[in-house]
């Protein structure tokens, strides 16, 4: 049997630090993905919540329409 369990040839400097680099870069595109996903799955919910109200209320007139009002504005001179 044999003495030599460094499978992953971790002995050298060189290849140890590649090594992490690349976990630790993999382990960041996972993060990534999984923050894109989270995200992806909250858009399908707003989605979905949308899909479920009647076709009245996305054709109702605006519940607030002082702030969508529209604002003149005149010219005015001095002096």
């Amino acid at each position: 049997m044999s003495n030599d369990n460094d499978i992953l040839r971790t002995s050298d400097s060189s290849f140890r630090l590649r090594a992490d680099a690349l976990a630790l870069m993999l382990k960041g595109g996972g993060y990534a993905a999984l923050f894109c996903g989270a995200l992806l799955v909250i858009w399908f919910v707003l989605v979905g919540i949308g899909a479920l109200l009647p076709s009245e209320s996305k054709e109702a007139a605006d519940p607030t329409p002082d702030f969508s009002m529209m604002v003149t504005v005149t010219e005015h001179t001095f002096g």
